[in-house]
């Protein structure tokens, strides 16, 4: 089974920088660093969008955040001490 590689990994293989590849998508810039630092799951049509600039479907693409979640407990340090 072939190994799903990340966007920031095929821009990295590609040697394209975040700007060209929003030239190449038509997606804002802001949009596609927030896809390839994880930030930012991309909807459908932005998924094909992305693939389409790598020559790829959609499928061959690890979407998803990279952001681990926190779990905090209590109501935080501005009242006490929490569990």
């Amino acid at each position: 089974m072939e190994t799903l590689k990340t966007v920031e990994q095929l821009c990295h293989e590609h040697s394209l920088s975040e700007e060209q590849l929003a030239e190449r998508t038509g997606l804002d810039v802001r949009r596609v660093r927030a896809i390839v630092t994880g930030q930012w799951t991309p909807s459908p049509a932005e998924r094909d969008r992305v693939a389409s600039a790598f020559g790829l479907s959609r499928e061959q693409i690890a979407w998803g955040h990279r952001t681990p979640v926190e779990h905090l407990y209590g109501h935080g340090p501005q009242f006490g001490r929490t569990p």
